[in-house]
C-alpha cells in the first residue's frame, strides 16, 4: 500500500477512533455538567499542543519537512497551547472574561489545525515519511483534539446549564 494512502487511513481511522470515544463517553457526561465545568474538561488536553514544536526538531522529523510547514505548525502549536492555558485558568477562577478566553483559544486552535491541515496537503505537500516520529500527531492526536475543539463550540453556542450554585 502506497505511504499516502497508509497515512490518509490513519488520520481517517484517528478520526474514527475519537468521534466514537466523544460520542459513547465523552459527551453523555460532559452534556450534563455546568458549562463551565465541561469546557475546562474539553479545553485542558489542548495545553499539551506545545508537543507541535516537535516539528521544529531534526531527528524527530526529516530535516527535509519544508520550514513553512514546520514553523506554521510548530508555532500555532504553541500559541494555542498558551491561549488554552489562559482559558482554563480563567475558567477555574471563574473570571469574567473565561468565556471570551475559550472563544479565542477555539477559534485560534481550530483555524490552526485548519492552516496545518491545508500546508501540509495542498502549500508544502508534506510526505507522510517527512514526519518521522511526529507521524503520530496528525493521525492520533490531531483528529481528537478536532473533535474536542468541535464539543467546545457546541457547548459555547448553546444555553449554559447552570449548577446548583447558580454558576453557568
Amino acid at each position: 500500500m502506497d505511504v499516502q494512502a497508509i497515512f490518509g487511513l490513519s488520520v481517517l481511522m484517528g478520526f474514527v477512533f475519537w468521534i466514537l470515544l466523544a460520542a459513547l463517553y465523552a459527551w453523555p457526561r460532559l452534556r450534563t455538567l455546568p458549562r463551565r465545568d465541561a469546557l475546562m474538561i474539553l479545553v485542558v488536553p489542548h495545553v499539551s499542543r506545545f508537543i507541535g514544536l516537535s516539528f521544529l526538531v531534526p531527528g524527530v522529523v526529516s530535516p527535509e519537512l519544508p520550514a513553512r510547514f514546520a514553523v506554521a505548525a510548530g508555532y500555532g502549536d504553541l500559541i494555542a497551547a498558551l491561549l488554552a492555558l489562559v482559558a482554563v485558568l480563567a475558567l477555574r477562577r471563574g473570571a469574567p472574561w473565561a468565556i471570551a478566553a475559550t472563544w479565542v483559544f477555539n477559534l485560534w486552535g481550530t483555524a490552526d489545525f485548519l492552516n496545518a491541515f491545508y500546508e501540509g496537503n495542498v502549500g508544502s505537500k508534506v510526505g507522510a515519511g517527512l514526519l518521522g516520529a511526529a507521524y503520530f500527531i496528525p493521525t492520533v492526536l490531531v483528529p481528537g483534539l478536532l473533535i474536542l475543539h468541535a464539543l467546545v463550540f457546541r457547548l459555547l453556542l448553546r444555553r449554559p446549564v447552570l449548577d446548583t450554585s447558580g454558576q453557568a
